[in-house]
């Protein structure tokens, strides 16, 4: 795939070894873009805790860890879907690969305040289907299917 001056993005299941490069990009990235949270709210734990129920894949170019999604396959849930080279296609990429892989309609919560996770979600074809609040939860949800 050619992808705004990445010449090569290869997206695929992510392999045993690359799981800790990928919960540390998911650390990077929430904390870098998350910024109506506390910065030590996202550790690369919580992304090793999940990644024990998902499949996880990546989107590289050559040797550079791009992008990372968690796909819950029973519940077909995009359970995370980040990326460090924003605007590039990487995220679309890797929205593409999943949702071909799925094998169901994909849903996904995205966080009120994250906008431009909406935006991309909304460009891609998700509605959204329903609002919600964790309990103790300082922002609302929106979950969104396509």
């Amino acid at each position: 795939m050619d992808h705004a001056g990445l010449t090569m993005v290869e997206v695929r299941r992510a392999r045993a070894d690359e799981i800790a490069a990928c919960a540390a990009l998911y650390e990077r990235v929430l904390r870098e873009t998350f910024t109506w949270d506390p910065p030590g709210r996202h550790s690369a734990a919580d992304f090793l805790a999940h990644a024990l129920d998902e499949e996880v894949y990546l989107a590289r170019n050559g040797d550079r860890l791009l992008g990372i999604a968690g796909f819950h396959r029973p519940s077909a849930f995009l359970h995370s879907l980040y990326v460090e080279t924003r605007g590039a296609g990487v995220g679309k990429a890797l929205l593409d690969h999943v949702a071909s892989v799925a094998g169901a309609p994909l849903s996904l919560k995205c966080l009120s305040p994250n906008l431009r996770a909406q935006d991309f979600y909304l460009r891609e074809g998700f509605r959204i289907v329903d609002v919600g609040r964790d309990p103790g939860a300082a922002h609302t949800w929106l979950r969104m299917s396509r």
